[in-house]
């Protein structure tokens, strides 16, 4: 029954509501009211004006939140596949990103987001740095709006300030920030935020890495930065920032796969916040991802698809791969000290350890968990309906267990993103497919025609055999 957006009741499913105080409902209702979940219980008695969505058979949980990803480059997908940070590097940044129009940047942001969206990523963060001009920054803004996600833009400048590296002297563009947090978030309370994407001290200069802050600093906007990502990383950044005062609780710190035990321990310390990209990490060579040490260290980390360039951009894959590399190290590591799994100790992660972070700890990430990332009363209703009554999850033993082994983008049946309905019996609501695959396409032979003009990219393809020439970056 389907009568009005303004009450919406999900009944009978199985609710995974990721909020300790609730726990999970073998069959339970969630009930809606103007975009706010009002109540969770087992059932829940309702008149007729309120739209009915049947959940038997399904997992309902909350969206996912992807705190780092590199959206404008949705229309090169799979280009790097087989590269390394330094031919990313190269390849994109001093490659195919000075080429991109405006317009080019908002087909990436629009199709990259709803390729998300449609995954069950009701939340992401638009680490945004290839933003050569202000209209830049408006179509990749535009983008994320059009696309109907809950978005974080994450100002990151241009691709002059990534070469060189390290010691890059090019200060982040102030005045563009101050006009995109003027102009568009003056409040951030919406839909779509604003956040600041800093390339940190292992990229540049001292001098450019406090210029940056300061500018975070002056419009009361939280911090995204890379740190301790393979050979680039391991300049100790975090023990530089803490001795320049620049740590604090509303930083993320994307990678830390190189950063020392101590600096993990400095990050707890200030209240920072983790993002990590385990599937990038390992393929690039940033090194082994830092979830154990992390939450060894008292961080609990969020999730990051990164470069979806290069890999693929779905959430599932980001738990599983995430989990069963911690349990190898793990492992590993037991074995080296002579001890061994027979005495029958439980594992140091778990299944829902890594749905927490996919979830929950992605919005603390991002400073919205008191808006999305649980299914609780008084939260705005970011939630996925997946279904769980064929084969391959049924039946449904762990829920849980199943949302991080077996589960898929092609299981995401229904999507609601503040209470309203973006995607219903497996299909995208109000949103054009056709119309931005057309713009991609046009962006991508834009990029082709332009790289064959291009002596230092001539050579690019898009056929999975390009492997950039990596410059000297000592």
């Amino acid at each position: 029954m389907r009568v009005s957006n303004q009450r919406m009741l999900i009944r009978g499913g199985t609710v995974i509501t990721v909020d300790r105080a609730i726990g999970d409902l073998q069959r339970g209702d969630v009930l809606i009211e103007d975009g706010v979940i009002t109540k969770v219980a087992p059932s829940i008695e309702v008149g007729e004006d309120v739209e009915v969505i049947d959940a038997s058979g399904r997992i309902v949980m909350p969206g996912f939140v992807d705190t780092h990803r590199h959206t404008w480059q949705a229309p090169v997908r799979n280009i790097g596949s087989d590269w390394s940070l330094f031919h990313y590097l190269a390849g994109i940044h001093t490659g195919l990103s000075k080429h991109y129009r405006p317009e080019d940047t908002y087909a990436g942001n629009l199709l990259g987001t709803v390729e998300a969206l449609d995954a069950g990523i009701t939340t992401l963060l638009d680490w945004s740095h290839n933003l050569a001009t202000p209209d830049h920054a408006d179509g990749a803004i535009a983008g994320l709006r059009d696309s109907g996600a809950r978005t974080i833009f994450a100002h990151g400048g241009g691709s002059a300030g990534w070469s060189p590296v390290p010691g890059n002297t090019t200060p982040h563009p102030a005045d563009d920030v101050r006009r995109v947090r003027e102009q568009y978030f003056n409040s951030q309370d919406g839909l779509n935020t604003m956040a600041l994407a800093i390339r940190g001290p292992q990229f540049t200069t001292e001098e450019v890495a406090l210029h940056d802050w300061a500018i975070a600093r002056e419009l009361d906007l939280r911090v995204t930065v890379h740190v301790g990502d393979g050979e680039l990383g391991k300049t100790r950044p975090i023990e530089w920032m803490k001795a320049n005062d620049l740590l604090d609780d509303r930083t993320t710190y994307v990678h830390c796969n190189t950063l020392g035990d101590d600096e993990l321990a400095m990050i707890a310390a200030s209240g920072g916040t983790a993002s990590i990209a385990s599937i990038v990490e390992m393929q690039m060579g940033h090194g082994w991802p830092a979830t154990g040490r992390l939450m060894e260290a008292g961080v609990r980390p969020s999730f990051s698809v990164d470069v979806c360039s290069a890999v693929g951009t779905d959430m599932f894959s980001q738990m599983r791969t995430t989990l069963v590399t911690q349990h190898a190290i793990d492992n590993a590591a037991l074995e080296a000290s002579g001890g061994t799994l027979s005495n029958g100790e439980p594992l140091k992660i778990s299944s829902r350890d890594v749905l927490e972070f996919a979830t929950i700890e992605g919005a603390r990430a991002c400073g919205l968990d008191s808006i999305t990332g649980s299914i609780t009363p008084g939260k705005q209703a970011d939630i996925l309906l997946l279904k769980a009554d064929g084969l391959g999850m049924f039946p449904l033993n762990n829920p849980v267990g199943a949302i991080v082994y077996n589960a898929h983008p092609g299981l995401v049946e229904t999507i609601l993103v503040a209470g309203r309905v973006v995607k219903r019996d497996g299909q995208l609501v109000d949103f054009d497919l056709d119309h931005a695959k057309q713009l991609v396409n046009a962006t991508r032979e834009h990029l082709l025609a332009k790289a064959a003009d291009d002596t230092g990219i001539s050579d690019c393809s898009f056929d999975g055999t390009w492997i950039p020439r990596v410059h000297t970056h000592a």
